[in-house]
């Protein structure tokens, strides 16, 4: 559903006539009552409400509602499983107790290492799926794993007219930055998630700084979370930001044009910074369909120079290469996680025609004059 028609529909399921001072309405779909600041002070706020002031909601809606990705909602913990902390906006995790309030968003999430949820039909019992703070209904989770921690849905939350908050109200401006306006642009993509494709965008971005070059560094898709943001910042970027600036709480599920809004987004608010390189992070694998799709779009090949890409092993890396440059996308070097063992880069530059880069190339700027010399090898398309 797109988004002004889901707004639509807010205003429609959630307006009644308030009177002065009245503390709960009743509404064909249910019920709104007054939230005190206190009690919202006291629960505990994930992540992905990070852009949205707590001043913001004054009332709880509770009933028959069909909630969408990126509602705010306030829960009880009812059940403690996989996440028994939340990250907090400034990246605290705390600890959740049984029966704490906590307020976070309703969201999608793909994750083969975790789970896989969807945004449920109604305001029914449901799972944190995410640290950073996302409700959903599990489809499937990976063995290795506990099942989810459990929630009891209080309300979504409103603002003072009755009309509920979403996380997309609270975005970035949407604007566009052209390839003309871009500094180089360099993506890490990856196999599929734990891949190393943050820890190789943060070295990446470390060898870039240490080069005196001013970095811009952005997270385009993923499930909300700010231990990657943090990771590219500590590295040195001068500005970090992720889908969630744009206001998305995950991009699973996301259309193909908001896959790009994001982007163009991001790039136009990092060139505020006047970056003299930008270094953007593709979250999961080439397979996830939201990935793959931004990857082959005209405006990411229009934007972006040239990607590293990260991979567990070196036949993943191989047909990852491939399937990059079918794509008539500039693959740069390989990292991640094979690079620990010095028998799997032996491997890759057996078979390889481009460089294969520990974690230590790319902090000793293996990458940089090419990056600024915005060079293309002759295998590129």
């Amino acid at each position: 559903m797109e988004i002004a028609n889901e707004r639509a529909l807010y205003q429609t399921r959630t307006s009644v006539d308030f009177g002065e001072g009245a503390a709960t309405q009743t509404s064909k779909f249910g019920l709104s009552k007054i939230i005190s600041a206190d009690r919202l002070t006291k629960a505990k706020w994930a992540f992905s409400t990070r852009r949205i002031p707590n001043s913001v909601p004054k009332r709880l809606l509770a009933g028959d509602f069909s909630p969408s990705a990126g509602d705010l909602i306030l829960a009880k913990v009812v059940g403690l499983g996989q996440h028994k902390r939340l990250e907090l906006p400034d990246g605290r995790r705390a600890h959740m107790f049984l029966g704490d309030e906590i307020v976070v968003c309703y969201g999608n999430r793909y994750a083969p290492n975790q789970f896989e949820a969807v945004v449920p039909d109604g305001l029914e019992e449901c799972d944190l799926v995410a640290a950073g703070g996302l409700a959903a209904t599990t489809l499937s989770r990976n063995g290795a794993i506990n099942a989810a921690t459990r929630l009891q849905p209080l309300g979504l939350l409103a603002d003072e007219n009755g009309c509920r908050i979403n996380a997309f109200q609270w975005r970035l401006p949407t604007t566009t930055a052209t390839p003309a306006m871009l500094p180089p642009v360099i993506a890490v993509a990856g196999t599929s998630m734990d891949s190393g494709k943050t820890t190789s965008a943060a070295a990446l971005i470390r060898g870039l700084r240490d080069a005196g070059l001013r970095v811009g560094a952005a997270k385009l898709t993923g499930t909300g979370a700010g231990g990657d943001l943090w990771h590219m910042a500590d590295a040195g970027a001068a500005a970090t930001l992720d889908f969630t600036d744009a206001g998305f709480v995950s991009t699973y599920k996301v259309s193909p044009e908001a896959l790009t809004g994001i982007m163009n987004s991001l790039l136009a608010e990092l060139l505020k910074i006047e970056p003299d390189v930008i270094v953007l992070e593709v979250a999961d694998g080439l397979l996830q369909a939201e990935t793959a799709t931004l990857l082959q779009s005209p405006a990411f090949k229009a934007a972006v120079d040239g990607i590293i890409f990260a991979a567990g092993e070196v036949m993943a890396a191989t047909a990852g290469v491939a399937w990059l440059r079918e794509k008539g996308l500039n693959v740069l070097g390989v990292s991640g996680v094979l690079t620990r063992a010095p028998l799997c880069i032996q491997e890759a530059e057996s078979v390889l025609d481009i460089p294969v880069l520990t974690i230590s190339d790319l902090v000793d700027g293996a990458l940089v004059p090419r990056i600024i010399s915005r060079e293309v090898p002759d295998h590129a398309a």
